[in-house]
């Protein structure tokens, strides 16, 4: 984690996002990232996983909507500092494709309430659950 705040101290590429001045993983359930503004954010495993930036995540699609059902209950093992612009979260479900830049933590900070109810209708709109599947 040492290395992830040093990336924090380095210059800081943003135009839109205030400087991120914190960052604190608390596996497996959430991160905490702060910025210059004041603004302080805790965003779940689950928010995290399906709002991943990778692109292999968004070739899972429903009619060209991005769906990912099943997360309620994902951790977070880890996350590696990439570059000086953000982290690889590594979730238990083996996912550890999508890099998470300071300014993308602080768009979902900021939009996590509407990203949520947006993601909760897409399910129910394609009779989906945020349950993982039940094995046979």
């Amino acid at each position: 984690m040492l290395a992830i705040g040093s990336a924090i101290r380095r210059i800081h590429t943003t135009v839109d996002a205030p400087r991120l001045t914190r960052f604190a993983l608390h596996p497996p359930k959430s991160v905490e990232v702060g910025f210059a503004d004041g603004s302080i954010f805790n965003l779940s495993a689950e928010f995290l996983r399906v709002h991943s930036p990778a692109v292999d995540s968004k070739i899972r699609s429903i009619g060209g909507e991005k769906v990912i059902s099943g997360r309620r209950h994902v951790g977070i093992m880890s996350a590696e500092p990439v570059g000086n612009y953000g982290v690889r979260i590594v979730f238990d479900d083996l996912h550890k494709t999508g890099i998470y830049s300071w300014d993308y933590f602080y768009e979902l900070g900021s939009n996590k309430f509407s990203f949520m109810r947006n993601y909760i209708k897409s399910l129910k709109k394609h009779g989906l659950t945020r349950d993982p599947r039940r094995r046979k």
